[in-house]
């Protein structure tokens, strides 16, 4: 028996040992998956409580730079900074301080000299104002106000030195936001072929204009990413637990643009048609010979309410017309090139009157009653004769005229071929095999009707003629530049190698110089370098839902009233070309008739002198003297040492970053990085002096 209670005993002791073991592996087994539910379950929502929440922030580019031929800013991207004010601060940390009245108050007294500041500053509101808007947001606990508008570097400094904002965002509750804003330092100067981009959700989308909208790819970067929280301070601060990605900049486009030739052009054509109000607007483009280079490219559209000339639409690139007697180079080329005619060819006058045509030509009716029965073809090329081009038209192709358009399309007046601007209009050439086509046609094209181009492709054609018949494609993006470097070169490109043979070309280009001389564009005669060049005049064909037109006369409403287009176009100097031009006038319905031979002749003519005397290698440059203003410098207040940045080695927009983050102004030249500057690093400079940087 007692050997039985023993064994029990033993027994209930290994049970014991086995129930603790068990317990033992379970516990092992609850802690091992505790640190599993902790490394990878999901949280305690109790833990939100102890964590800022985080959330992502797009990390936007710095927009490249677009510049002129010699570095010139046309468009630069320059920080601008909005400032908040948090009037909430401090206000529950006073309360759980002894003398508390009195700190509030002490704040009160400086929000009192803060907006005396604010109000000398913006200039928008009294110092009351702006001191009872404070005062009533701390009052009502409400959201940080909003302070002013958009303000530039230098006076970022000067708003951070008033009261409470000198103490900074925790105690004085300034919020300055940064915002990068696009500025054009020429203002309007050629701001529709500089363009710009509307980033507005609208109904067609993200709106692209000029090189703005054609380079938006280079010029905008990539965007970058990172994770923000909110601190203790309630400021917001990278979570550098989360992964993040940096902004790359944007590239500099340089274009072919001179603000000095720009200039001229814009404030020509602006003074020829500011004052009559009988011309819708007009164009001028200058364009280099040898290159096909734009000089410079001028739009002025009137506005319909206020009068005002602007930049609004680019017409040399996207408005279609007829050219009116500016065609007729282009036929006489053609005529020319397939040995049909030449200059010294005798045409009968037969009194003006062409089969087919009502309309007499008075000029070539008036020379037959002189007793003369014939005329040269260059002397009808320089009256600018409707009888001779059709005539010969209608006598040489008329049996194929076919090969007439298609040496049009060779001349490439039938195609939008590739430019920089989006927005190119493509001309149009009839086909003899088309409904549209009749007896007339071929008479009709002759002088320019029947067809639509823009002004920027009939330039390209008499570039062609001056560049003895090699035509270049007209191109306004230089390069493609980081930080000076050339990444993709752009440049000169052929379109046709040879739309005339250069016997051709001398021929035109003596025809039109003696247009200048003595034909219908005389007014050029007096410039201050030779010209060749082409008059044109052409009716608008009006809109039948817009007017009451004439029946049978398209061009004319029922109280016969007309719209014109008139045109100059040629090139200088004749004997040497450098440069080609064009200048086309739109007009209103009026009955006024608007003659290439008048303004627009004026508009180029002006334009011509101007070049010839900017050009150093025609002689004297002649400048303008004139006293200067005093101007009183003035201190700036600033928290800086007052020392020139070490600038060495950087690169243009970094140098100018560092500059005017110092509060001065920066100089330069070259292109490149950092090379020298001036005054040297270290060297004392009062805020607003001038650094001068050498690129190399």
């Amino acid at each position: 028996m007692a050997k039985d209670v023993n064994r029990m005993k033993d027994n209930s002791g290994g049970v014991k040992v086995w129930i603790l073991y068990v317990l033992f592996i379970l516990a092992s087994c609850a802690v091992i998956v505790s640190v599993l539910m902790i490394q990878y379950g999901p949280e305690e929502p109790e833990m939100d409580i102890f964590r800022s929440s985080s959330h992502k922030t797009t990390l936007r580019p710095a927009r490249g730079s677009i510049m002129a031929r010699d570095g010139q800013l046309l468009a630069v991207t320059v920080p601008m900074y909005q400032i908040s004010m948090d009037c909430r601060v401090c206000k529950e940390d006073f309360r759980s301080r002894k003398k508390a009245d009195s700190l509030e108050q002490d704040w009160r007294n400086k929000a009192a000299l803060l907006s005396k500041g604010l109000s000398a500053i913006y200039g928008t509101k009294s110092p009351s104002e702006w001191c009872r808007e404070i005062l009533r947001a701390r009052d009502n606990n409400s959201r940080p106000i909003v302070i002013g508008g958009l303000i530039d570097h230098e006076t970022l400094q000067k708003v951070k030195a008033l009261p409470l904002f000198n103490e900074g965002s925790n105690k004085g509750g300034i919020i300055i936001d940064r915002k990068d804003k696009r500025k054009y330092p020429y203002g309007d100067l050629a701001v529709r072929t500089i363009g710009s981009i509307n980033d507005k959700n609208t109904e067609r989308g993200r709106q692209y204009i000029g090189i703005e909208g054609s380079y938006d790819y280079y010029l905008h970067g990539e965007e970058g990413f990172k994770w923000m929280k909110q601190s203790d301070g309630r400021q917001k601060i990278q979570d550098k637990d989360s992964s993040w990605t940096k902004a790359k900049d944007g590239f500099d486009v340089r274009t072919t643009l001179d603000i000095d030739y720009q200039d001229i052009a814009d404030n020509a054509l602006r003074d020829a048609i500011a004052e009559n109000m009988k011309i819708e607007g007009g164009c001028a483009v200058v364009m280099e010979v040898k290159t096909g280079a734009v000089r410079a490219m001028v739009n002025l559209q009137r506005d319909s309410v206020t009068k005002r000339l602007s930049e609004t639409y680019n017409m040399a690139v996207g408005r279609l017309g007829e050219p009116g007697s500016v065609f007729k180079t282009a036929v006489l080329m053609s005529l020319m090139e397939d040995r049909k005619v030449k200059l010294s060819t005798m045409i009968p006058t037969n009194g003006g009157r062409v089969p087919g045509f009502k309309t007499i030509d008075e000029h070539v009716y008036a020379y037959e009653r002189q007793g003369h029965k014939t005329m040269s073809v260059l002397h009808g090329y320089e009256i600018s004769s409707n009888y001779i081009f059709r005539k010969l038209a209608m006598d040489n192709y008329g049996e194929n005229p076919q090969k007439l358009i298609d040496n049009l399309y060779m001349y490439k007046l039938g195609e939008a071929f590739d430019f920089d601007l989006q927005g190119f209009k493509t001309p149009s050439l009839p086909s003899p095999k088309s409904g549209e086509w009749s007896a007339t046609s071929l008479g009709s094209i002759a002088i320019g009707y029947f067809v639509s181009e823009t002004p920027l492709h009939i330039l390209t054609l008499y570039n062609a003629i001056a560049n003895r018949g090699r035509m270049m494609k007209p191109y306004l993006v230089e390069s493609i530049e980081k930080d000076g470097d050339v990444r993709i070169k752009k440049g000169p490109s052929v379109l046709n190698s040879a739309v005339c043979s250069p016997d051709v070309s001398d021929s035109l280009a003596y025809a039109l110089s003696k247009i200048t001389q003595d034909g219908t564009a005389k007014r050029l005669k007096n410039a201050r370098t030779t010209v060749a060049g082409k008059t044109g005049t052409a009716r608008i064909a009006l809109d039948k839902k817009k007017y009451k037109v004439k029946p049978g006369d398209p061009y004319e409403d029922i109280q016969g009233r007309r719209q014109y287009q008139a045109t100059m176009v040629g090139f200088f100097p004749a004997d040497n070309p450098k440069y080609s031009a064009i200048v086309t006038i739109y007009s209103y319905l009026s009955d006024e008739v608007f003659y290439g031979g008048t303004i627009p002749a004026l508009v180029f003519k002006d334009i011509v002198d101007n070049i010839y005397v900017l050009d150093d290698e025609n002689g004297t440059k002649y400048t303008e003297t004139g006293k200067m203003p005093k101007v009183i410098a003035k201190e700036l207040a600033t928290s800086r040492n007052g020392k020139v940045p070490n600038l060495n080695g950087l690169s243009l927009m970094d140098a100018i970053y560092a500059i005017e983050n110092d509060g001065y102004v920066c100089s330069y030249s070259g292109c490149g990085l950092v090379s020298s500057q001036s005054p040297a690093p270290g060297a004392p400079l009062k805020e607003g002096g001038t650094v001068t940087v050498r690129l190399n």
